[in-house]
């Protein structure tokens, strides 16, 4: 009995999703693509649909951001004192290079930003904590790492808008 009715959830889940990634008002004068029901910015199904509407850029390629958006660019610049585009390059996402930027200014690591970077993209990449660990050993790497993924997000969506 269990089982016919975990087999029945699960088809209906199936066969409904499709319904979900579509937008919910097609007409011309409806929200824009990419945009859940009222217009708001969080999407209503499939990443795949439409991740370049979603204005929530930082799991974005940092190259197609910064091409488009001065303001987030300008900040990373002043971080790093690297222009951004360089800055970011290696980097998977635009979040990643600016809670990275943050964590050295914060805690001014030695060798700067680049050791940093070297460390979160090069071979042998490790996650920002582990790589606070070997630059900072004094810090409270999980702590650092939270704060400069707040202050990323914080980032991105005040320059996205």
């Amino acid at each position: 009995m269990k089982c016919s009715t975990l087999i029945a959830a699960a088809t209906a889940l199936i066969i409904s999703a499709p319904a979900y990634a579509q937008r919910s008002d097609p007409s011309p004068g409806g929200p824009p693509a990419g945009r859940g029901p009222g217009g708001d910015s969080r999407m209503s199904g499939s990443h795949a649909s439409g991740a370049a509407a979603h204005s929530d850029m930082s799991h974005a390629a940092p190259s197609t951001v910064l091409s488009h958006n001065t303001a987030i660019a300008g900040k990373i610049q002043k971080l790093t004192g690297q222009d951004a585009q360089t800055a970011c390059s290696g980097f998977k996402n635009l979040g990643q290079c600016v809670a990275a930027a943050h964590v050295a200014k914060n805690l001014d690591i030695p060798g700067g930003f680049d050791a940093l970077k070297a460390k979160v993209t090069g071979s042998g990449a490790v996650s920002l904590g582990k790589a606070i660990e070997g630059l900072a050993p004094n810090a409270d790497a999980k702590a650092e790492a939270r704060k400069a993924k707040k202050q990323a997000s914080d980032d991105l969506s005040e320059t996205s808008s």
